[in-house]
Parts: structure tokens; sequence; C-alpha cells
């Protein structure tokens, strides 16, 4: 699958693997979009962008919000009259007990990963549809096996999951790709700005982030699954092991993920 002239649309494209996708599509020659709420970032991927030479619109919207979402095919049909590929790739983290943390925290993940997914989706699937072109989730391991303090994130990558399953049957004879990557601990931004429990950004993560696949790999790998046009992509061993355990052994997989996330630094619950 050539990617040459290629419009592609990626939500928050400012930072980490949004970031390292929109400069990985612009080397192979593809028309870019991304969208973010940071302005100075966003600026910063444009001129990255245009030293590439891309074609590129960056969006300073809100994902969360429909209305952004209609705003944002709006201005890429206006500019480019078309849309090949849309990967979902704005998210949050979050990192509290369920019993600790306030309800619009919770909610505020919901709309960013989910709702988010959701409008972006619905907004460009008639462009999509037309260009038979590809729409990709990207999901997370914690989509497959949920993970202690990270309840809300879970419950936005397990929706994301089942709502691509179900999108993913209904256009399959429609000439529509539907990915769904589930990268690993990835080496970005995103445990930093992690929630806590009342809404405030976590600010430094509780991971050795230099032992993590880096968002370029990420991206690489998501790139060829697209142009493969595979149903889905697991990465890392340790993520694909995850998932095979969770599905075989699931009483054996409660007890080691609680076990290894009861040892990370500050870690809201104590292994008894």
């Amino acid at each position: 699958m050539a990617m040459k002239d290629k419009v592609v649309i990626i939500t928050g494209g400012s930072s980490g693997i949004g970031k390292a996708l929109a400069l990985e599509f612009a080397k192979l020659g593809a028309k870019i979009v991304i969208t973010g709420r940071n302005e100075a970032r966003l600026t910063e991927v444009s001129q990255a962008l245009e030293a590439l030479n891309a074609p590129n619109l960056c969006l300073a919207l809100d994902v969360s919000l429909e209305k952004d979402n209609a705003t944002l095919v709006d201005k890429t049909i206006e500019k480019y009259d078309r849309i090949d590929i849309l990967i979902n790739n704005a998210g949050i983290s979050m990192r509290a007990l369920l019993e600790e943390i306030e309800l619009e925290v919770f909610e505020k993940v919901m709309k960013i990963n989910f709702n988010g997914t959701l409008y972006a989706t619905k907004y460009c699937l008639p462009h999509i549809l037309k260009s038979k072109g590809s729409i990709v989730g990207i999901s997370s391991i914690n989509g497959y096996r949920g993970t202690p303090a990270r309840t809300a994130y879970t419950a936005s990558k397990y929706a994301m999951n089942g709502f691509f399953e179900a999108l993913r049957t209904e256009v399959m004879h429609r000439g529509v790709h539907v990915l769904v990557a589930c990268p690993g601990f990835t080496g970005t931004n995103i445990r930093n700005a992690a929630l806590t429990a009342d809404g405030s950004e976590q600010g430094s993560s509780p991971r050795d982030e230099g032992k993590m696949m880096t968002a370029e790999e990420v991206a690489l790998g998501i790139i060829k699954a697209i142009r493969k046009r595979k149903r889905d992509i697991v990465f890392t061993t340790q993520g694909k092991l995850a998932v095979f355990l969770n599905k075989w052994m699931p009483g054996r997989m409660d007890k080691i993920v609680f076990n290894v996330f009861a040892k990370e630094p500050d870690s809201p619950f104590a292994k008894p």
C-alpha cells in the first residue's frame, strides 16, 4: 500500500506516538493532518513536517468535543478533498484507586480516550468508505488485561477494542480496513501526564522509560500493519505473553499483575 499523497489524520499528533506517526508518514509522501490541544507543540510538529516538505494541516482541537471532530473533518475535506487514513491516537492515562478517584476524573479519561475515538471515527467514516481506506485505534495491552489503579484507562481501552471489533464487522465487505494497535509500555510522556485521583498530573513516571519501546518503533510497526491491512497488532514479547496468559490463565494473571504493580514506586496500594 503506497502512502504517497494519502491524506492521514492523526489525533493527538503533537507528541509521543502521534508525532512519530506524523513524521514517518511524511517521509513516505503522505499529506498530514494532526490535532492537539497544545498549540506550541503543534507548531513544532508543523515545522518538522515543513522541513520534510510534507503538506500538513495542524489543528488546535479537543478530541473529546463532538463539534471539534466535525470541524476536523470539515477542514480536512476543505483542504484535501479526501480522507484515506484515520489514526485515533489521542489519549490520556490515570493512576489512582477507584475508591479514591473523583468521578469527573474517571469520566474525563473516558471522554478523551473513547468518546474522542467515537466522534472522530463517526465523522470520518463516510469519507473513508469512499476511499476504502483505513481506520486505526491506538489501544493498549490494557484493552486485553486490566491493571490496578488504572480502572478508567482500562475501561476506555476495553471499550475501544469492542467498538472497533463491531465496526470492523460492519464494514468488512465494503473495503474499509480496521486495525487495533496495542503497544505495551512506550517511552512517551503519557505516564508523566497521567491523572491522579483529584485530576492533577502525576508529573513523573513510576517506570524506567529507558527500557521501553520508542515512539518511533511503535510508529513504524503501525505503518507496516496498515500496509498489510492487518486486523490487530500487539507489541512486545511481554505484551503478547500478557494477552495469551490472560486468556488461558486469568486467575493466575490476577496475582501476577497485582504483584508487578504493587512494586511500582509510590504504588497506591501495598503488597500484603
